[in-house]
């Protein structure tokens, strides 16, 4: 038997994209492409955490952001392994940020079993990013199928259809759901809501107002909550 000797060490890895840097990749938040350095102080918060996030997200409703209602939602499973995706915020209050799902996706089972999550605004086109913390419980089943209501037919038919986050074995598989749940409600006028199907409210324990400012000095300034039901105070973190 011949045996071919090889040299120690791992393979060297080619770039897949020779001459791209991704070291020197990055945004000066000040200077001719913002025009300012325009920052976020003490001064300029709102008394609350509510009425901040709805002045940010008139601002970048205003500017043309695509979709400013999407977050990115992190969850944990029970062992703490997380994971992270994309929602659309369809309610905000007093009470927290509302997003709809199905319960029986990754999401919905680890907020089951670990009812804890984070959200992102990543509003980069403002130099803007607002960061959520809070415990999580389901909405209301009326707050539910409200919503629901209000959705297109086409979306209500997907919630019906997809077992969201579970492994298909094509997509004509999904094709052939779909075209199952049209024909299961073709004579219905309204469609009702899954019952695998509806809000989670994210209740905030912190929300972080994040502004970019030059030389990676930005302005961080959070709500975070120190009693019940509502005692908040403003603090600032350092970049």
């Amino acid at each position: 038997m011949d045996v071919t000797s090889s040299t120690s060490g791992p393979e060297p890895v080619e770039d897949p994209q020779p001459g791209l840097d991704l070291g020197a990749m990055r945004r000066e938040y000040a200077g001719p492409e913002t025009g300012s350095d325009e920052g976020f102080l003490e001064a300029d918060v709102a008394a609350d955490w509510l009425t901040q996030f709805e002045r940010w997200f008139a601002g970048a409703v205003a500017a043309g952001l695509p979709e400013p209602n999407a977050m990115v939602l992190a969850t944990a499973a029970a062992d703490g392994r997380p994971s992270a995706r994309t929602v659309l915020l369809k309610l905000v209050d007093s009470r927290g940020f509302v997003f709809v799902t199905n319960y029986e996706s990754r999401k919905g089972t680890e907020l089951s079993a670990n009812p804890h999550a984070s959200l992102v605004f990543p509003w980069h086109a403002m130099r803007r990013q607002v960061i959520v913390v809070g415990d999580v419980s389901r909405a209301t089943e009326e707050e539910s199928a409200a919503y629901f209501a209000t959705r297109p037919r086409g979306s209500q038919i997907g919630a019906w259809t997809s077992p969201q986050s579970r492994v298909l074995g094509s997509r004509a598989e999904l094709d052939e759901r779909e075209a199952d749940t049209v024909r299961r409600f073709s004579d219905m006028a309204e469609i009702p809501l899954p019952p695998h199907w509806g809000g989670f409210r994210v209740r905030p324990h912190t929300v972080e107002f994040w502004q970019g400012r030059a030389s990676r000095l930005h302005d961080r300034l959070r709500f975070r909550r120190v009693g019940e039901p509502d005692a908040w105070i403003v603090e600032r973190l350092a970049p």
